[in-house]
């Protein structure tokens, strides 16, 4: 039966968590600063239009971080039984549902595809309503030399700035947007590699005028979830280290916590018997 706790194990879990527990704040720190520039406390309504907003991803997983690497910190170094098996049962409900959702999106993959396929069509309905998800959706159509979703270049139809139909009325006077029929410059080939980005390449790249040869020696035709997809498949080892990395990172201070609160236990129930032992005496 220990006499102490182990050091090893209980500042090893402390310095993990105060790590967590900085990322976590910053991260925290600069999701709402980059909430406040975009003007969502000011208008919290546009957040029901968009499909989803990378910076609230960002704050609420700062906020996980935070509240279980605080929790983690405090009950490793104040050796608080409760705050770490509220750490170690959290991190272990994560895990879980991370194993199950992987599981069943292996299982049901098509159902999947067809939702994530959905929810790319409203990312690119909402492209310009948001920069963060312009940033993004610009950022993997260039990596993945892509455009649009499932279905390709013609996804962005669902764009009413890029929709070939439509138009603006000026004076009473109806006129087709500049972009209309196109796609974004991030759909474009480079031709150079230059600095300088041409934000007008794919000005009527869609137009009925244009052939489908012409079009793949100026914008990228395949959808990006086939890309993803194929991307996926070519860089298997990559992501299953990184899903290996990501498990192991959850699952080692589950060990230390538990191990941890067992020499807690040992050391008070140590206590409790020589308590009981001078009181017989």
């Amino acid at each position: 039966m220990p006499q102490e706790v182990g050091c090893c194990t209980k500042y090893f879990l402390f310095s993990f968590n105060v790590l967590f527990w900085i990322i976590g704040l910053t991260l925290l720190g600069a999701g709402i600063w980059a909430w406040s520039e975009k003007g969502f406390f000011d208008n919290l309504s546009i957040i029901s239009s968009l499909p989803i907003d990378p910076v609230l991803i960002i704050i609420i997983i700062a906020l996980v971080m935070f509240i279980l690497s605080f929790s983690g910190c405090i009950g490793s170094l104040r050796e608080n039984i409760v705050l770490l098996k509220f750490f170690s049962v959290c991190l272990g409900v994560i895990f879980f549902a991370e194993l199950v959702a992987g599981i069943l999106g292996f299982v049901y993959k098509d159902w999947f595809h067809q939702q994530f396929a959905t929810f790319v069509n409203k990312t690119i309905k909402g492209y310009r309503d948001d920069p963060d998800l312009q940033n993004i959706i610009d950022f993997s159509q260039e990596y993945l030399l892509c455009c649009g979703g499932d279905s390709g270049v013609s996804d962005w139809d669902n764009n009413v700035y890029f929709n070939c139909t439509s138009s603006i009325e000026v004076n009473g006077i109806p006129f087709k947007p500049v972009e209309s029929c196109g796609v974004p410059f991030s759909c474009c080939i480079k031709q150079s590699m230059t600095d300088v980005v041409n934000t007008q390449c794919g000005y009527g790249a869609r137009k009925p005028g244009v052939t489908a040869a012409e079009q793949v020696k100026i914008i990228h035709t395949s959808g990006c979830i086939s890309s993803f997809e194929d991307w996926l498949k070519t860089n298997l080892y990559m992501v299953a280290g990184i899903f290996i990395g990501v498990a192991l990172i959850q699952i080692i201070p589950i060990c230390f916590a538990q191990n941890l609160i067992s020499d807690i236990e040992a050391v008070k129930a140590g206590w409790q018997a020589q308590t009981i032992q001078q009181r017989l005496l």
